[in-house]
């Protein structure tokens, strides 16, 4: 292993690692914990990597093998655990944090509570700093019922906003505001209103319409389809308002907006031998290749190599698809490069500093259809369970005469919506601590939802414990796809289901008061921001109409 400088035996120090976070070198910090346990208390930097699914994740998150990587927990031991996953995969730069969370916290640097903090702070500081107007949820109510010329667009994808929205409201997820938003407000006294659930898409949303010059008086709506609700006015499921392809014009005045941004911002734009050189460069420097499209746009059709990060997504849960800072960032879009350069202004901002756009064209470039399979690293290593793999209609078959026994390692709340009848819930990290508590009788069968998991699950229990365990290829999706019955709800969970954060909307008891609570969190990160010195946001001054 190549130690980072200042390591001891792949063991940092607090102070070493802020050092190396100042350095100016590619870093990627990780935490192994589940979602729910990262999100108590964890490092500013860090990505939450469980280590449940290092061989699901890491290609994406960590594109190049000799990245330096360093590990963090909360003294649980699953950060070295951790550590060796990784370096067993290929990974040859890879430290822990001495004394975890904790020794950060003795050496008085902060840590922070909840999830995609980088991006929640910096749309909290965006608002700070340009001073993003806001409405309330009773002024907005008032001026509806009163038929005031009024739009509101929800930024968030479309399936949240079906879940829940404003009456009324467009679904306009966060990276098409500024490419559909002029066919869409015609006249120049109408006013527009940007929500999302809380707070972060609500701000960035407004402010890229402000920065973009859009002729409206622009407003975020505070505290988003939240404060609406605590505000006691009613909230819409099954929305379906969506907005239509832009007209020409409209592209026009989009792209002409879209590229002053970039101007000012010296965002810059290559072409695709850029790409490939770059691509050629692996080895040295981490390249990210995302898509800023929508999803169905890029199912239809993308660059091969490219992963689908719509743009809103993407500046609101920047840490699910970028992991180690000081990497080069490409964001793919079609040939107006709106919605590219857009995001790459928020990504700047943030702190990716290296951020560029390209323009595809399909009758032009390389063209992959649909989303790419999951290709897991390791694969190599569990190949010996294929003779060990079970078929959906063989399992029905076995669960007639309770012949085996279905464990779920997938995400507790895939399994929550919808599971094999008679599964039990386990996390991978935990299930050979649990099998005392399954039917000793027959073989296990482990499930995820697209199967991949549940083989390594399934690997780990013949090598550790001997158990007799098995996997169902194509994982509860195949099941699924067969036809055969699912079930609902938190039945059998026999583990703690950590692994997965919950909005207060989705939280089954008191969501009002977590709402509250959530709110106050969001609003406290510009102060809790603001005395941090590692924080690299540098909030641009764009011109002003």
């Amino acid at each position: 292993m190549n130690a980072p400088v200042g390591t001891i035996d792949g063991v940092v120090t607090p102070q070493v690692l802020r050092e190396m976070m100042r350095d100016g070198a590619e870093l990627a910090v990780l935490d192994a914990r589940g979602e729910q346990s990262f999100s108590q208390a964890h490092l500013l930097f860090a990505t939450c990597l469980p280590l449940g699914r290092i061989e699901l994740d890491a290609a994406c998150l960590l594109p190049r093998r000799s990245v330096r990587v360093v590990w963090c927990d909360d003294g649980s031991g699953l950060a070295r655990r951790a550590a060796l996953r990784l370096r067993a995969l290929g990974y040859d730069n890879v430290s822990t944090l001495d004394g975890a969370t904790e020794a950060w916290r003795s050496a008085r640097l902060p840590l922070y509570s909840g999830v995609h903090v980088p991006s929640k702070a910096f749309a909290e500081v965006v608002e700070h700093e340009c001073g993003t107007p806001w409405i309330s949820a009773e002024e907005l109510n008032e001026r509806l019922t009163r038929g005031d010329a009024i739009r509101v667009f929800d930024s968030r994808s479309f399936e949240e906003y079906q879940n829940n929205s404003i009456p009324g409201a467009t679904s306009l997820p966060g990276a098409e505001l500024v490419y559909r938003i002029h066919d869409l407000v015609p006249a120049p006294e109408t006013l527009v209103v940007v929500n999302c659930g809380g707070r972060t898409r609500s701000i960035i949303g407004a402010q890229a319409l402000i920065n973009a010059g859009v002729p409206n008086r622009v407003v975020s709506l505070r505290n988003g389809t939240m404060g609406w609700h605590l505000a006691g006015f009613p909230v819409s499921r099954g929305a379906v308002l969506q907005a239509a392809e832009p007209s020409s014009k409209a592209l026009e005045r989009a792209t002409r907006a879209a590229e002053s941004v970039a101007g000012q911002l010296g965002i810059r734009g290559i072409d695709m031998p850029t790409l490939a050189a770059w691509r050629d460069e692996i080895e040295s420097r981490t390249l990210y290749v995302l898509d800023v499209r929508s999803p169905e746009e890029y199912r239809a059709g993308h660059l091969p190599g490219a992963l689908s990060a719509p743009g809103g997504q993407l500046v609101q849960e920047t840490d699910n698809w970028l992991a180690v800072w000081g990497a080069r960032v490409v964001l793919v879009d079609d040939r107006h490069l709106v919605r590219a350069r857009m995001t790459a202004s928020w990504l700047m901002q943030m702190g990716w500093t290296d951020t560029a756009t390209l323009a595809w064209d399909p009758a032009r470039d390389p063209v992959e259809t649909g989303f790419p399979a999951s290709m897991p690293l390791g694969l190599d290593s569990v190949a010996h369970m294929e003779s060990r793999a079970v078929t959906p209609a063989l399992l029905a078959d076995r669960l007639k005469s309770a012949a085996s026994t279905v464990v779920d390692v997938g995400s507790s709340k895939n399994y929550t919506k919808g599971h094999i009848p008679g599964a039990y819930f386990v996390t991978r990290v935990r299930l050979p601590e649990h099998l005392a508590k399954l039917p000793s009788q027959g073989p296990l069968v482990v499930t995820s939802e697209d199967g991949m998991l549940g083989q390594f699950a399934a690997a780990d229990l013949v090598a550790t414990t001997g158990r007799d365990a098995q996997w169902l290829r194509g994982g509860t999706q195949a099941w699924a796809a067969a036809a055969l019955p699912l079930e609902e709800g938190d039945a059998r969970l026999i583990d703690e289901p950590d692994d997965v954060w919950y909005a207060p909307r989705e939280r089954s008891t008191c969501p009002e008061e977590g709402m509250v609570q959530y709110l106050d969190w969001e609003i406290e990160l510009v102060n809790q921001i603001a005395r941090d010195p590692d924080n690299r946001i540098r909030i641009a001054r764009l011109g002003r109409r």
